[in-house]
């Protein structure tokens, strides 16, 4: 397996961008696979410079229902329209970030919903003998502080964001598990409960965003 940051907040090469968000790019023994397209086509750009040919991609995964997710996906279905995109159902609704002078939305570009390279997942997914996709993460041991200001908005009304609509990918290869999340907002810990549930152990690999860190450092509850 070979995995390949194509964008995230911060760029260890001058001639690479980066951006608020994520997207990696994968490759396996049977896929290679965008995880993720970060908020904007700098993703795209990225993997030109890589020399990473995103047409060869046969799978899109995203990890849940933000902008900083999603941003890139329907550039990149102009360039590759055969791949098809795997998301939970309720990546679809109104996702918000509120507080007492902030009132921004940061679900996702309603064009993707029309996309007919779309795979709308209810909870758990079995895609073939060598990924799964598994959401439902419902502990909230060190959940992310930063969280309480994420909303989900149905009518007139916000309500906490449980980030239902949060997606893990976990590829199995070579007699090894590797656990993929973008952002973690349900965090990493009630993640990994979750996972040691489903298989009975802990993966052997975890690569992730963690949304635990402040201006003040590590933060712990």
């Amino acid at each position: 397996m070979k995995c390949i940051v194509l964008t995230e907040n911060t760029s260890h090469r001058e001639d690479l961008m980066a951006e608020h968000g994520l997207s990696l790019w994968i490759e396996t023994e049977h896929h290679k696979i965008l995880f993720d397209s970060g908020q904007s086509d700098v993703f795209y750009q990225n993997a030109l410079k890589l020399n990473l040919d995103l047409n060869q991609v046969d799978i899109c995964i995203l990890s849940h229902g933000h902008y900083d997710h999603a941003g890139g996906v329907l550039g990149f279905v102009e360039q590759n329209p055969t791949a098809k995109i795997w998301m939970q159902r309720l990546a679809c609704e109104e996702y918000y970030r509120k507080s007492e002078d902030v009132e921004k939305y940061i679900g996702i570009n309603k064009k993707i919903m029309e996309l007919s390279q779309v795979e709308y997942v209810d909870g758990d997914k079995r895609i073939d003998e060598e990924l799964f996709l598994f959401s439902g993460i419902r502990g909230r041991k060190l959940w992310p502080s930063g969280n309480l200001a994420l909303k989900l908005k149905r009518g007139d009304t916000f309500y906490q964001d449980e980030f239902l609509h949060e997606q893990c990918l976990v590829i199995e290869e070579d007699n090894r598990k590797v656990l993929l999340s973008g952002c973690a907002h349900n965090g990493i810990l009630n993640i990994l409960e979750k996972y040691r549930e489903i298989y009975g152990s802990y993966p052997d690999v975890v690569i992730s965003g963690f949304h635990m860190e402040q201006k003040s450092g590590y933060a712990e509850e």
